[in-house]
């Protein structure tokens, strides 16, 4: 597989002490697999380039991830109208795979993916 790289957008986050902060969306393959990476950017006279902050998702989760982006209305972005947090009705990337365990049963931590530290 061939390695691919590719920028959908920028959105200027800010400026800091005449660093420049871009939030990056792009398609990237990391160890053979591609996934849509969302990551803040940085342009000062110290470095400019990738941070640590931001987080990829997963090709195959992509469409779950869509359809949850596409499921925000504009007006549930409004600061003066923010309905309380309800964790019962959010939904997660991951399907199920079993009943959800009592808080004593110490539950396993998946494998985490091995990514770059820019």
């Amino acid at each position: 597989m061939s390695n691919m790289e590719k920028d959908i957008g920028k959105i200027k986050k800010g400026e800091f002490q005449g660093a420049v902060t871009e939030i990056v969306i792009g398609i990237r393959e990391y160890n053979g697999k591609v996934g849509i990476d969302i990551r803040e950017f940085v342009e000062s006279e110290r470095y400019t380039g990738p941070t640590k902050k931001g987080l990829r998702i997963p090709a195959e989760h992509f469409s779950k991830f869509k359809e949850m982006i596409n499921s925000i209305a504009e007006e549930d972005l409004k600061a003066d109208e923010v309905p309380e947090e309800q964790p019962a009705s959010q939904e997660t990337l991951d399907k199920p795979e079993e009943s959800e365990a009592s808080e004593d049963t110490p539950k396993e931590e998946a494998p985490k993916e091995d990514m770059p530290d820019y």
